[in-house]
This record gives C-alpha cells, structure tokens and sequence, in this order.
C-alpha cells in the first residue's frame, strides 16, 4: 500500500476443515498426494489405505444407537496421525497459491493468500482470486 498498490487478503484456517468426516478431506486425494508427492509406495502405502479405508461412525444417544455408517472423508479426530497427514495433505499450498501469483503466509493451521497489484490490474487481481482459492480448496 506504500508503493500506491492495492491489496487482496484471504485468511484460511485449515484445520476445522481437515479434522471433519464430511467431504473436506476425500481419503483417495490424501492417498494420491503421498504417492506423487512423497513417494509412499508398497506396503507402506497400504498401510495408509487400510487406516483411511473401512472405519465407521454412529451415533448413541441413551441407549439408543444409530446405523452405522461408513466414513469415506475425513481423518479420525483426535489420531496420533492426524496432524502428520495434515501436514502431508497441506505442503502443497505455497505452490499452488505461487503458481496463481500470489504470496502465501503458513503457519500451523493457518493460511494467508496475499496479493497486490496496481490500480489499473485491479480487474485482474479480483479475477485471479476466486480461482486460486478454488484450487486451494
């Protein structure tokens, strides 16, 4: 803003998302990303699969329990696992938010999209922003 430049912010905090059973964290992307990113293969990628795969969920209320249902997104809550694969799941923010232009700030769960631009590109900086937070998302 010193320089004359107008500035976008997104603020983005991760782990209320990741931490969810509902389709924020699909079991086969996570799979995916320590495959292509970290090179997790043979067993060990098994074994990832089968801790991911196959857990259900229900609900009790008095006595009374609901159908169980089978969880197909999410990480289990509370997991030793759960902030590794959160960091695995995220490392590959920066280059996604650095291939759309714009400056990414992490910290822990946190997530700052930053960008800047001079009055006259303002148009595309407002067009810009939708579709990095759409391929952060």
């Amino acid at each position: 803003m010193d320089n004359g430049k107008l500035s976008v912010l997104a603020l983005l905090d991760l782990s209320a998302a990741f931490d969810t059973v509902d389709d924020t964290v699909d079991h086969d992307i996570l799979l995916m990303r320590l495959r292509v990113s970290y090179g997790v293969r043979g067993t060990v990628l098994d074994w990832f699969q089968s801790y991911l795969t196959g857990w259900t969920e229900c609900v009790r209320r008095g006595v009374s329990w609901s159908t169980s249902t089978t969880v197909r997104f999410g990480v289990l809550q509370g997991s030793v696992l759960g902030p590794l694969l959160f960091i695995l799941y995220t490392a590959d923010l920066t280059d996604i938010i650095e291939a759309h232009g714009f400056h990414p700030h992490l910290y822990a769960d946190d997530t700052q999209i930053q960008g800047s631009c001079c009055p006259d590109s303002v148009d595309l900086l407002q067009s810009t922003q939708p579709d990095c937070l759409d391929e952060v998302s």
